[in-house]
């Protein structure tokens, strides 16, 4: 009798979490066991080495194919135009598709997806911890991507030039719009019952054409062009290229006749309309997916 005593007049004694306490909480937790995933699949050491010779391989099939067209011109501004857009892309398919897999992995791989959304946390909040382990990665094949570029591929990047303020808050800006867009995903992922693996490799794929990242948009058809233009990504990925290198990316005429606040504005403006855009969406397919019993499910076959 005197222990069930306690326990009542100890869960009494408990100060009620505040929702930004829970947010805070879940985040943290989340990112954990986000790196717990990502990195239990190796010892430390040959996970460290498939973290550096991954990126080191795409920038290599980017460098031959370059080389093989332009005869090997790495002196023209359109090799830094490629190679850092190339680089920065590792964020897209690292981060917007990492917390997407976050539903895929705990539904189908796990099989925990139920438990953890009934558990005490804030589901939106998860699945954005769980993007940290993968933002963690790509920072660390960027920048031995573009380390690899300057020591042995004479990209013409002086360190000491480089726009570091402009470089971290278009950084910062640009992962939580990619945050945002993966929520986006993510909360699509929730509806999907079959062959929705690859479906996040599609969009970053899709995306990957249409933002400028390895040529200029002036190389679309007049009529695909437009698309280019309605994507944040373009935006950013100007603003992180004029951040490196200067004036060499303000010379292609795609995004010429902007300043860098006026980037910085576009890219703001867009992050925050993903932010809304996110929430809503979120609600609907957390809706629709509790209706239709998609929580309980394990849907591969």
């Amino acid at each position: 009798m005197s222990s069930v005593n306690l326990r009542t007049t100890s869960s009494f004694s408990l100060k009620p979490e505040s929702r930004l306490d829970v947010m805070i909480r879940t985040f943290r937790l989340s990112a954990w066991l986000g790196w717990q995933i990502e990195s239990n699949w190796a010892d430390p050491f040959l996970f460290a080495i498939y973290s550096l010779i991954k990126p080191l391989a795409g920038a290599a099939i980017l460098v031959v194919m370059y080389s093989v067209i332009t005869r090997g011109d790495f002196d023209s501004p359109i090799f830094p135009y490629i190679y850092l857009g190339n680089a920065f892309y590792m964020y897209v398919g690292q981060v917007m598709t990492g917390i997407s897999w976050a539903v895929i992995d705990d539904r189908e791989h796990y099989k925990t997806l139920r438990y953890v959304y009934v558990s005490p946390i804030h589901y939106p909040t998860y699945l954005l911890g769980r993007g940290v382990a993968r933002f963690l990665i790509a920072s660390i094949s960027v920048v031995v991507t573009i380390l690899f570029g300057i020591l042995f591929l004479r990209l013409q990047i002086d360190l000491a030039a480089v726009n570091w303020g402009l470089l971290l808050i278009a950084l910062i800006v640009g992962v939580n719009m990619l945050a945002m867009m993966g929520l986006i995903l993510a909360s699509v992922m929730l509806l999907l019952v079959h062959h929705m693996w690859g479906i996040g490799d599609a969009v970053a794929s899709a995306l990957y054409l249409f933002s400028g990242a390895i040529f200029p948009l002036e190389v679309l058809p007049d009529f695909l062009r437009p698309i280019g233009y309605i994507m944040p990504l373009t935006y950013w990925l100007e603003l992180m290229r004029r951040a490196m290198v200067g004036e060499v990316a303000m010379a292609f005429p795609t995004l010429a006749g902007y300043s860098n606040g006026q980037l910085m504005g576009i890219l703001i403006g867009m992050t925050v309309a993903f932010a809304l855009l996110s929430g809503v969406i979120f609600r609907f397919c957390e809706r629709r997916a509790k209706e239709r019993g998609l929580f309980d499910i394990v849907t591969n076959y």
